[in-house]
């Protein structure tokens, strides 16, 4: 999928922060997956579930300091949020209800959480982040 050696360079030379996002991000979409088609309630859907939601926190936090580069943004401070920075509180959020919801045993409820986090800040968010202009367009189409 990288054009190129290029691409790789560019993903190697990014800030620390987006290296950090893209390190959660990615094993989170291959967890996530997963949890979605494995066997569900035993020891092992608890920690990759556990993993995922943290690995999404991880993704949520690290993703305020990057910087909109593409789109409407406004300056926050330091800051430079664009549409996709609406989409850090809605993860939290989810990471959080989807937590709850298992604790309280409300396993529909769960299941709906989990699948719109995963739409949601992963799957939407990613296709997003491909768009022309942005750091993975560049390193992955030339």
């Amino acid at each position: 999928m990288l054009a190129s050696m290029e691409g790789l360079r560019l993903l190697g030379e990014a800030p620390w922060l987006i290296q950090v996002h893209l390190a959660s991000v990615v094993p989170a979409f291959v967890m996530g997956a997963w949890l979605f088609v494995a066997p569900k309630g035993g020891r092992r859907h608890r920690a990759v579930g556990k993993a995922y939601l943290a690995l999404m926190v991880v993704a949520a936090l690290s993703s305020v300091g990057l910087h909109a580069q593409v789109g409407p943004a406004v300056a926050v401070g330091p800051l430079r949020l664009g549409l996709l920075h609406l989409l850090v509180p809605l993860t939290l959020r989810g990471v959080w209800m989807a937590f709850h919801t298992i604790r309280r045993g409300d396993i529909q409820a769960h299941k709906r959480h989990m699948l719109g986090l995963y739409l949601g800040a992963l799957v939407v968010a990613g296709v997003l982040s491909f768009a022309p202009g942005r750091l993975l367009h560049r390193a992955c189409f030339g």
